[in-house]
Parts: structure tokens; sequence; C-alpha cells
């Protein structure tokens, strides 16, 4: 059911790839309630996935742009406004990748030249998406963006190697530059850390199935799905959240509240039993 939370506005979602990707849900759901937006990837992702099937389907434009370049975004900005008929609603950041974790660096052997490639791609992007997008005077009051992050921001997770550090970055910037824009457009800057999610990007971590697996019992509502957080993302764009600003908000199923649950006992109960069994 829709609800014309954002009837009238106009947004840019970065990201999308495929039809399990975040961004692609969030896009369908903006559609759903209204809001008008223009798409935008790197040519090389564009290449590897669908976006030109999800902009017919919403009626919305593609703009390639490469979010670590500033001419880039400062074309899009300029085309989307021109594409949309005024300033910018909302923004979604949806981007991030390692070239350590693509190429199975362990995380005591990281090549350094990659590992700033993961920072500037997901991280670094989001300040200049901010930075120009002040300087251009883009977006409108009461606006709001989002980017996503992840709770290897605050804890330690095997195998999720330099992208814990690029989301602390990322964290860390929505802070420092949420205030800023809030000051000078009253703009809302928040990340939301997602529960680990079966996205393109998401199952290109070694050992993703299980950690999903171990994720969902220690969150009492289960995992958030790619689906639930299109909609928290919707809501986080509407009127209806206009005083929420510098957060990061956990869209984690109770996860990162969850000293250990039942479901977790249970399994290591049965564990400890098959265990005890083969001796």
């Amino acid at each position: 059911m829709a609800y014309n939370l954002l009837k009238g506005k106009r947004g840019i979602i970065f990201g999308a790839l495929d039809e399990k990707s975040i961004a692609w849900l969030t896009a369908e759901k903006v559609h759903e309630e209204g809001g008008q937006f223009v798409l935008t990837n790197a040519p090389i992702a564009m290449r590897m996935g669908k976006i030109n099937e999800l902009a017919e389907k919403c009626g919305s434009k593609v703009i390639p742009a490469d979010a670590t370049s500033l001419e880039d975004i400062e074309n899009l900005y300029k085309e989307s406004m021109d594409v949309l008929g005024g300033k910018i609603d909302f923004i979604l950041h949806s981007i991030g990748m390692s070239p350590n974790v693509r190429k199975g660096r362990d995380y005591g052997d990281l090549n350094y030249e990659w590992f700033l490639k993961t920072l500037d791609v997901s991280a670094l992007s989001f300040h200049k998406v901010m930075q120009l997008a002040e300087k251009m005077d883009v977006m409108n009051e009461w606006g709001s963006i989002i980017a996503l992050s992840y709770i290897a921001a605050q804890r330690t997770f095997p195998d999720y190697s330099d992208m814990a550090q690029a989301k602390a970055v990322l964290e860390s910037i929505a802070r420092s530059y949420g205030y800023r824009m809030a000051r000078s457009k009253k703009v809302r800057v928040n990340t939301i850390s997602q529960s680990p999610t079966v996205t393109t990007a998401g199952t290109g971590v070694t050992g993703f199935n299980i950690f999903h697996d171990f994720a969902d019992k220690m969150s009492p509502l289960g995992n958030a799905d790619a689906v639930s957080c299109a909609e928290y993302i919707v809501s986080m764009f509407s009127d209806f959240t206009r005083m929420v600003t510098m957060q990061n908000l956990m869209h984690d199923g109770g996860f990162s509240n969850s000293g250990i649950t039942y479901e977790v006992i249970d399994y290591l109960k049965g564990a400890e039993n098959g265990s005890s069994k083969k001796k």
C-alpha cells in the first residue's frame, strides 16, 4: 500500500545495480510513494548491472557518474536539476567496494593502494557528494541524505577487512557534514546500519552465508531484509522524520543490542551435544 509520502519530492539514487540491491528496491519504493528521481552509478558498475531496466520501470533518467570524481558529481547535479525541474529533496548513497575483499587479500596483508581505493569509493565519496551539494546549493531545505553503513564500524567481524574502516569513516562524515547541512539548509544527514543482506555486494564477503545465519539467530526480529530497508529509507526521506539528523540508525532486527539469544543458546547446545556424541 502506498501513502504518497514522497509526492512532489525529487532526488538522486546512487548505486542501483540489480534487483537484489537496496538502492534498486529503494528506487521502486520511492516511485510507489510518488517521488521523482535520477538514477546514477559508475560506468563500470552500470555495465555489470541492469539499471536501465529500473529506469524504464520508474520513468527515471540514468546519468552515469563516478562518485569519486568531483567533475562527474558536478555534472550529475546540473543535469539532475535540469531533468527534475528544480533542487533536490533526497539523496541515497548506496556505494561500497573493497578491492582487498574482492581479491581475497588477508587483513594482515592488505594492499595499501587498494585500501585507499576502498576509503575513496566507500566513504570519501559521501563527503564529495555533500561538499558539492553544499557548494552548488543543490538541496532544498528540510531535505534528507542517507548513506548505508554496517555495524562493523563499531565491532570487529572476520573477513570484513578494510571495509570496516571505510564504514567508520562514513559514519563520522555523516556526523560532521550533518552539522554543516543542518546549519546551512536544514538538511538532515544520517547513516543506516543494515543487517547482513543478500545482495550482490554483500554475498561477496567470505563466509557471508554463515554470518547471515548467525546474525539472524542473534536478532530477536530476525535479519532486516532489503525490502524493509528500502521502506525505512523512504520514511527517512519523508517529512515524518524531519528532526532526525547526524545519527547512525540501526536497522538490524535488534542485533546491535542483543548479548545472546535463545536461538544461539539452542544452537550451541545442539553443537555441544553433537560433539559429545562423537566422543
